[in-house]
């Protein structure tokens, strides 16, 4: 397959696993990015050692292209992009924050940048500070998400009328099927993340991973949008929020309610009750352990037969 994001990053397939935290570590980049697409570590979950001794194992374990995620408003945040530049990351995709605070001194250094965004303003935002591409995450994806609730079927077209520079769709991306649409819309990639979240690869629990394969049609919500907005598997700590927020609670009692770990809890620790569970709608399509680069295989061969299905309304 080829589209501008597969010759932007150097890569045989327009895929590029999500940099979630606590989930991306050197295994499921390293998989990904052999399978052919791209795969990033999560920085959001990593101290400033952890980081770079993350990145080294990712050297070690593939010699194709690969990329590091960060949360622009991450404390550690000046450490983090030293240890990139210092370790000759090539690519970074930056979220949380303002793209012109790192765009200009990460590109000076030859790295490849992409932004993270939710709406039409800040994918404008991103393109006037220089980033090479863009990830638009609809309202459907897993984690931190955009307050507007725009879904991603909506959001495409609307980030393809306004901006020039390659689009990477995010957001309720499982299948092939999935992917095709989003082509059609006017993506030139798709990030993944949920899917590869079940995947032995991936550095999640294997409670969590377990939770994700039962979990059923619906049992997301988008929470916290007094705070950060994020999307969440039902459990109890996801209930606990939600009669707070019913309740009209202030956001500083919000914000003592999560309190500091939740995600590492749920996500890394496989606390199934009281962490936080991260994960996107399609969490109810997703039944069964893959490896990573099985995901990507599956994901490009169902993709190619739905273009040609189409195809095939022409003739008919």
């Amino acid at each position: 397959m080829k589209t501008r994001i597969t010759e932007l990053f150097g890569i045989q397939y327009p895929i590029i696993q999500a940099g979630m935290i606590w989930c991306s570590g050197w295994e499921l980049a390293s998989a990904v990015s052999n399978a052919g697409g791209l795969g990033l570590l999560g920085a959001g979950s990593m101290y400033p050692e952890v980081l770079r001794e993350q990145i080294a194992k990712c050297k070690a374990a593939t010699n194709k292209p690969f990329g590091v995620n960060v949360p622009l408003l991450y404390p550690n945040i000046e450490e983090h992009m030293q240890i990139i530049i210092e370790s000759g990351v090539k690519i970074v995709f930056t979220s949380a924050g303002n793209p012109a605070t790192w765009t200009s001194t990460l590109k000076s250094h030859g790295i490849t940048v992409v932004h993270v965004i939710a709406n039409t303003k800040f994918a404008l935002k991103a393109q006037a500070a220089g980033v090479d591409a863009i990830v638009a995450e609809g309202f459907e994806a897993g984690g931190h998400n955009g307050r507007e609730e725009t879904t991603t079927m909506v959001l495409i077209p609307h980030i393809r009328k306004v901006v020039d520079i390659p689009l990477i769709a995010a957001g309720g991306i499982a299948t092939g099927v999935q992917m095709a649409a989003c082509f059609a819309l006017g993506a030139d990639g798709v990030q993944v993340g949920s899917r590869f979240i079940a995947t032995p690869e991936s550095s999640a629990h294997q409670a969590f991973k377990e939770r994700i394969l039962q979990a059923g049609e619906g049992e997301t919500k988008l929470s916290l949008k007094a705070l950060t907005p994020v999307r969440l598997l039902h459990n109890a700590f996801a209930q606990t929020v939600q009669e707070a927020e019913a309740a009209g609670e202030s956001k500083e009692r919000l914000a003592e309610l999560l309190g500091r770990g939740r995600a590492k809890k749920g996500m890394f620790e496989g606390d199934l009750e009281q962490g936080e569970l991260e994960v996107g709608q399609v969490s109810g399509m997703i039944s069964e352990m893959k490896p990573a680069a099985e995901v990507v295989m599956e994901l490009v061969d169902d993709c190619k037969a739905q273009i040609q299905n189409l195809s095939g309304l022409l003739s008919a």
